[in-house]
């Protein structure tokens, strides 16, 4: 596969990563980091100028990146991407990487948003077994090499801040919030988003407005291994490497919070399917 500007396969930058490289978890790790560094390059040398040239450049370097460097560290395992052609054959693999090159594309194309991420993800019989999420503007990675202590239990009197999307957030959530008193966080990529609750930016991370299971995976397998709570949002498990990769809904949040959430969610469903609501 040749890379996006032109010459041989992307090569030197694998190579170095070879020697050092010793599990699953080292893997997701290094490659989210090295991906973002080849995106935050991309940005400062094409500018903003023509944010749908950037974001197609910048999914389209990223998964070139990974897809190779997979293909040269884990030549056995699937990929599934967000950028790349679905193969059915990863439905009966063993291992089966997901990965999304860029998520939070509109963000990674606006000056000076930060809310943006790589995700890598590994998927080996049935669960998720490592992961990585960079955050290249914000110079952090988060991954199951050495998960992120979550912070101490949150005061009772603190107002939970549910984060969510900043251009599109669903009305289901603005409903929740309403109903908890919470305060809504705007932000960008759900891998942003839901290491903002690993990191106690925010408490919860609620999503029913539809999304894939790259969106999801690298940034779930981070939580899990962190202790936080992850589900969909009527709490069944989220599962990984479908025939149809869709995933609908998500629920992230701190483990002490799951019980009384849940709760909340079907008390708002019940309403909803009640008729006509009133209110945000």
């Amino acid at each position: 596969m040749e890379n996006v500007f032109g010459g041989r396969p992307w090569s030197g930058s694998i190579l170095s990563l070879v020697s050092t490289i010793r599990n699953d978890h080292e893997v997701a790790r290094d490659l989210a980091v090295e991906a973002g560094q080849h995106l935050t390059r991309l940005r400062t040398r094409s500018g903003f100028d023509e944010p749908e040239v950037l974001r197609t450049l910048g999914d389209r370097v990223s998964h070139e990146f990974l897809f190779s460097a997979l293909g040269r560290l884990r030549p056995s395992d699937a990929v599934l991407s967000e950028e790349g052609v679905d193969d059915p054959k990863r439905l009966s693999a063993r291992r089966v990487w997901i990965i999304d090159p860029l998520d939070g594309t509109r963000e990674f194309s606006e000056e000076g948003r930060m809310d943006w991420a790589v995700h890598v993800a590994l998927w080996e019989n049935g669960e998720l077994v490592a992961g990585a999420v960079s955050l290249p503007a914000q110079g952090s990675t988060l991954s199951t090499v050495d998960p992120p202590w979550l912070p101490e239990e949150r005061p009772a009197e603190q107002r939970l801040r549910i984060t969510t999307s900043r251009t599109r957030p669903p009305e289901f959530v603005r409903r929740l919030a309403t109903r908890m008193g919470a305060e809504l966080v705007p932000m960008g990529s759900a891998g942003a988003k839901i290491c903002a609750v690993l990191l106690g930016i925010a408490d919860i991370y609620i999503h029913a407005g539809g999304q894939y299971e790259w969106d999801s995976a690298a940034p779930v397998a981070v939580a899990r291994a962190a202790g936080l709570h992850t589900s969909r949002i009527d709490g069944a498990n989220l599962t990984y490497n479908e025939a149809d990769p869709y995933l609908p809904d998500i629920l992230v949040c701190r483990p002490e919070l799951s019980s009384m959430l849940l709760a909340s969610i079907r008390n708002v469903a019940d309403l909803d399917s009640a008729g006509p609501h009133t209110g945000a």
